[in-house]
C-alpha cells in the first residue's frame, strides 16, 4: 500500500522547494495488531514493548522520497508521543504535532508558532472548558480528560457514540469539531487542523507545492489543501 502512493511521488524532480506532509499512524506507521506484507521493523516502544512498525520497504522509498522534498510529519499525537518514534536514517527538521498546534524545529518548539496557534484558538477557550466539563461528568469516561498543550481535548470512553453526543449537543458545532477514534474521543477548535497547518508551514518555508498523504477525518483538511493528495484507509 505505502509503495503505491510513495511511489508515484518518485517521479517529481526537485527543482523548487516541495514538501511532502505525511499522517503517520495507520499512514506510514502501524500498531503491532495491524498486519504487515514484507518485512517489518519496529519503530516505537512503549515501557519496552513494541507497539508501533513500519515496512522496511516503506522506509526505502520515504529515504528517496527525501532527496526530492521536504518530509514534514503531520501528527496528532503530542510531543512526548512524537519523540518515541525511530525512524532509522530519517530524521526530520520539521514536524507538525498536536494537530499542527505545535511546530518542532529540530527537535525543539517553535514558539513563535505556538503562541500564534494558542492565538488561533482563544475563541474557542469557553467551549474546551464547556467540554471538559462534560468529559469530566461523563459516566462512560475511563481516561483522565487531557487538555493538550491548551489547544484541545482528549480522554477515552466506553460508549464513544454516547460521549460524542453529549459534546454535540451543548457544543458550538460551529467552533468545535468532535472526533472519535475507537474509544479515544477528541474535542478541538476548527481552526486547529491540519490543513490551517500546512498553510502555515507552506508560508514558514517559502514551499511551492505540497503533497500530503493521510488515512482518517484528521487528514481531510490537509489533503484539500494539497496540490497532490492520497488517502488510505
Amino acid at each position: 500500500r505505502t509503495k503505491s502512493w510513495v511511489s508515484f511521488l518518485l517521479i517529481e524532480e526537485r527543482v523548487t522547494m516541495d514538501l511532502f506532509c505525511s499522517d503517520l499512524d495507520n499512514t506510514l506507521i502501524y500498531s503491532s495488531r495491524r498486519p504487515l506484507d514484507g518485512e517489518k521493523f519496529c519503530v516505537e516502544r512503549l515501557d519496552g514493548r513494541e507497539i508501533s512498525f513500519m515496512t522496511r520497504r516503506a522506509l526505502e522509498l520515504l529515504k528517496e522520497l527525501e532527496k526530492r522534498m521536504l518530509f514534514i510529519p503531520v501528527t496528532t499525537r503530542r510531543v512526548e508521543q512524537y519523540q518515541r518514534l525511530c525512524f532509522p536514517g530519517i530524521s526530520p527538521s520539521y514536524v507538525l504535532a498536536c494537530n499542527g498546534g505545535v511546530l518542532l524545529e529540530e527537535g525543539k518548539i517553535a514558539m513563535d508558532w505556538y503562541q500564534e496557534s494558542l492565538g488561533m484558538v482563544e475563541d474557542c477557550r469557553g467551549e474546551l472548558d464547556k467540554g471538559q466539563r462534560v468529559l469530566t461528568e461523563d459516566e462512560n469516561r475511563d481516561f483522565e480528560v487531557w487538555r493538550i498543550q491548551e489547544l484541545f481535548l482528549f480522554t477515552k470512553t466506553r460508549e464513544p457514540g454516547e460521549t460524542v453526543k453529549k459534546l454535540k449537543d451543548c457544543l458550538d458545532l460551529q467552533k468545535i469539531d468532535v472526533f472519535t477514534n475507537q474509544s479515544k474521543v477528541y474535542v478541538l477548535p476548527k481552526v486547529l487542523n491540519k490543513g490551517t497547518a500546512l498553510e502555515r508551514i507552506k508560508c514558514r518555508l517559502g514551499a511551492e507545492r505540497v503533497f500530503a498523504a493521510g488515512d482518517s477525518a484528521f487528514d481531510v483538511p490537509m489533503l484539500e489543501k494539497a496540490d497532490l493528495a492520497y488517502r488510505g484507509g
